[in-house]
Formats: C-alpha cells, structure tokens, sequence
C-alpha cells in the first residue's frame, strides 16, 4: 500500500500561483496513473487533473485546463500541480490518488485517501 503525502497549500490571493506536492512512501507510483482532487465546503469531492506514468498524457477538466499544469518526477516518487491565476473558487482541501480511470475524469480512486493540503483564495 502507497501513503500519499500532499503539500504546498496555503492562503494566497486572487491571480496567484501555487505549486503542490504530492510524496509517495511505501512503495513507487512510477506505474501508475496519479491525480489531484478537490474538495471544497459542503461539496463532493471533484477530479482536478491526472497524469500517464509516462508523463506524455494528462487530462483537466475544462475549469482548470490552461491554468493549472500536472507533472511528475519518477526519480523522486513526486508528482506536482502547479497552479496559477487561482480563484476565490478554487478554494478546498486538495488531494493526490492514483484515479480509477483519468479519462473519465470521475474522483473514483485505488487507494486510501491522506491529509490533504489546504488551498484558500481570499483577498
């Protein structure tokens, strides 16, 4: 089983950049397919963005594509989201978790879910 570590959250304001970062221990995720999900007050939790184990594919939903950009680092078990002109909606608790099926953009995941890492938009 893989423990999933994300970090990289805080408050930032309106049109600002963060970048997250999701570890993996436990054993390598170099062979599979990792996502960053979402979830906001009150509401479900939500497909973000997914890369290939290549790296050669990603999926975004239509809010997110263009400023938010998925990326990993096989070397170091690490996959990022950097994401920039982030909005008030954008704010939630974001997590990484290899997706049940990326193309279908679904927040169905294989594994346990972690921590989470706290993402606020607020001026």
């Amino acid at each position: 089983q893989v423990q999933l570590a994300e970090s990289g959250g805080d408050l930032i304001q309106p049109g600002g950049s963060l970048r997250l970062t999701c570890a993996a221990s436990g054993r390598t995720f170099r062979e599979n397919f990792i996502g960053w999900f979402r979830q906001a007050p009150g509401r479900e939790r939500e497909f973000v963005a997914a890369i290939s184990p290549s790296g050669l594919s990603t999926y975004y939903t239509d809010s997110n594509k263009g400023r938010f950009t998925i990326s990993r680092d096989p070397p170091k078990n690490t996959v990022y989201l950097q994401m920039n002109n982030l909005q008030p909606e954008d704010t939630a608790v974001y997590y990484c978790n290899a997706p049940q099926a990326a193309a279908a953009r679904t927040a169905d995941a294989l594994w346990e879910w972690g921590q989470g890492t706290q993402v606020t938009v607020s001026s």
